[in-house]
């Protein structure tokens, strides 16, 4: 039997977290928009969070570029942001933690090792007992199942075992890694639903394990279609997606609510950002939002 969609819960706290390795694009805005009329459509609050957690892949000026877009688009967000590069000592302390239980092990495979096990860990470093310097951290998984119902996809799980094998939380360059960051920050700034891209959608499985593990809360989730280009790829910054346009605003964020479902009448057609985020704050249903993991971009003009 799958699991239920927890219940709302109270007080709402959702977030949207940008990683600035490019600018923001349409289909961020996608995710933004929803989650931030998800928050304020029953009063919750809508934090921003800054995934600066690998510098490398960082563009110059991207954060600034990040904040201005969205005060240009009219949103508002709750207390300061949260920026991951300032977390390293919470995770660092995390990652010793289940060094030390025995739940993480190090891992010295190159790359040109691991290919063709398709992105699946065979586990050759579980019981080397290599020392944790130099070299990747990764996390011992069950062979279980693990499942959620997202409230827009639905059912989805994964056997961690057989469909992802053990995966990483700090990586060998002593960078930390997505899934362990954004469990972390996740549950430190008490943030109750995820709303984000549905391109995370089977990274979630692996939160939940890691949620458990920790004793951590587990949040509702809601993973809204992804902007698929006419060449097959996604909208977004490793495809160099043109970034959001000021002037079109208001333009913009009527696609947006379509997107998503939603149905602005003809009469905010030229309205303000502000207008029409008071418009789907007042309005939002996520029940609207299309039941698949991706949309044309051609279709949604």
């Amino acid at each position: 039997m799958s699991p239920a969609i927890p219940a709302p819960p109270s007080p709402y706290i959702g977030r949207f977290a940008p990683t600035p390795s490019g600018y923001l694009h349409f289909g961020s805005l996608i995710a933004a928009l929803a989650s931030y009329l998800d928050a304020r459509s029953v009063g919750g609050q809508w934090l921003l969070r800054m995934e600066d957690i690998d510098p490398p892949r960082e563009v110059p000026g991207a954060q600034a570029a990040i904040l201005q877009t969205l005060e240009n688009y009219g949103f508002e967000w709750d207390g300061p942001v949260l920026h991951q590069s300032e977390r390293h000592a919470a995770y660092a302390e995390v990652v010793e933690r289940l060094l030390n239980q025995g739940l993480a092990y190090a891992c010295t495979c190159s790359r040109k090792r691991l290919e063709g096990y398709g992105g699946i860990y065979p586990g050759f470093c579980r019981n080397a007992g290599h020392p944790p310097e130099d070299a990747a951290i990764r996390l011992r998984v069950p062979e279980l199942k693990y499942g959620f119902v997202d409230r827009v996809q639905g059912s989805f799980a994964q056997h961690l075992g057989r469909e992802v094998g053990d995966f990483v939380i700090r990586r060998r360059d002593g960078l930390y890694a997505y899934q362990l960051a954004v469990v972390l920050d996740d549950a430190w700034q008490g943030v109750t639903d995820v709303v984000r891209g549905a391109d995370l959608l089977d990274s979630t499985p692996r939160q939940l394990y890691l949620q458990e593990l920790l004793g951590l809360p587990q949040p509702r989730y809601l993973h809204v279609p992804l902007v698929i280009q006419p060449d097959g790829h996604k909208l977004g910054k490793s495809y160099r997606s043109p970034p959001l346009p000021t002037e079109q605003a208001g333009l913009l964020l009527l696609r947006t609510l379509r997107a998503l479902g939603q149905q602005p009448p003809a009469a905010l057609a030229g309205a303000a950002p502000r207008e029409l985020l008071a418009w789907g704050t007042a309005q939002w249903d996520a029940g609207l939002i299309p039941r698949c993991r991706t949309l044309a971009e051609a279709d949604l003009h």
